[in-house]
């Protein structure tokens, strides 16, 4: 029986080699295929991970982009049904992948969400893997779609890549008086994540990057100073310090209405104070949901659609 298999096994091989070497690439790509079915039912998990990583690039390296992406995700759905717990070996591979498919590609959101989705096995992390989601967002910022990096920087670690970014988007597209808004989203949205560290280094590095920033503190922009003492105050967990900045940068947190919904959160995140001005819809919740477009499948186009405007 083991023996008709794998004559079975090495007969579609064959037939697969024929039609690369024809470039006859659909008929290359229902060899693939065959061969995902006859290895997945076997539990071969090694050899058709192999088999379906190196055929995805083959054919995206040809343009086959969507015969490409489609092994690309049965490669996701391996690492998935095959247990393997995430490491840099297949975040690597699935970067490789992503930098080749096409990014007018449907699929590309199809594997970009099964491969967070993977990521987040056995792990704390309800978005993603943040080493995962970095990659992610190195390959959209290359591709200067700074809105889909700026969505993964916030949910990685990278903070210096992250504020590497906002100056090269500020310096192609925003106005001179934008420059602290550009940084204050950023760290806002870090702490509202509970992710200190992140916002810390992207302060640190936009502030000392940005040609256009004089060397602080303190600045010469209000809102800079107030994230400076943010920062500040929130490692000494003092809420009246909390309290007194907030009230003392007034003019400067109304200029986005935004800024007072985030500063509940921190609020409740750093001071352990139930928020006063609680909103229909927590945005922690939607800051936490901002990748769970293809998680919730019942939802994907409504959860899309809010967290862009959140974001944004």
């Amino acid at each position: 029986m083991a023996s008709r298999y794998n004559h079975g096994v090495q007969r579609v091989l064959t037939k697969l080699e024929a039609s690369i070497n024809s470039e006859n690439y659909y008929e290359a790509h229902q060899m693939y295929r065959t061969l995902y079915f006859r290895y997945l039912g076997q539990k071969k998990y090694s050899e058709l991970l192999e088999l379906l990583y190196n055929g995805s690039t083959l054919l995206l390296q040809h343009e086959q982009h969507a015969s490409g992406a489609d092994l690309g995700i049965l490669f996701i759905n391996v690492l998935t049904q095959s247990g393997t717990e995430p490491s840099q070996v297949y975040f690597e591979k699935i970067t490789n992948l992503l930098c080749i498919m096409s990014s007018s590609s449907p699929e590309r959101d199809i594997f970009i969400q099964s491969a967070l989705r993977w990521s987040i096995r056995g792990n704390e992390y309800k978005t993603g893997h943040p080493d995962l989601h970095q990659k992610i967002a190195q390959v959209f910022w290359k591709e200067k779609n700074y809105i889909m990096a700026r969505q993964h920087f916030i949910h990685s670690k990278d903070g210096s890549g992250y504020a590497a970014m906002l100056v090269e988007l500020h310096e192609q597209r925003g106005y001179m008086n934008e420059i602290d808004l550009f940084i204050a989203q950023a760290v806002l949205q870090y702490l509202c994540l509970q992710n200190k560290t992140a916002a810390q280094e992207v302060f640190n590095s936009y502030t000392s990057q940005h040609p256009k920033i004089n060397r602080g503190p303190p600045y010469l922009l209000p809102l800079l100073n107030f994230l400076f003492f943010l920062l500040k105050i929130i490692d000494s967990g003092k809420l009246t310090a909390f309290k007194v900045l907030c009230e003392q940068y007034e003019i400067s947190l109304n200029r986005d209405p935004c800024y007072r919904q985030y500063l509940d959160k921190i609020e409740q995140v750093f001071f352990n104070i139930a928020s006063q001005r609680a909103r229909n819809q927590d945005l922690y919740s939607v800051l936490l949901r901002s990748f769970f477009d293809g998680f919730d499948e019942e939802s994907d186009d409504e959860h899309g659609a809010s967290t862009s405007q959140e974001l944004d």
